[in-house]
């Protein structure tokens, strides 16, 4: 019974530092350019 609240107890802290470790050194975005055409119907003759 205590070996495996032990091991529970374990596994909890690994994933809580898992997570410290993730929110202190945030992996980086990954950024691309995006780049929209947009009719230009302000300057089209009438």
């Amino acid at each position: 019974m205590s070996r495996v609240l032990l091991i529970v107890i374990v596994a909890v802290l690994l994933v809580l530092l898992g997570g410290l470790l993730l929110g202190a050194f945030p992996p980086a975005p990954h950024t691309e350019q995006v780049q929209h055409v947009l009719p230009n119907d302000r300057f089209q003759p009438r």
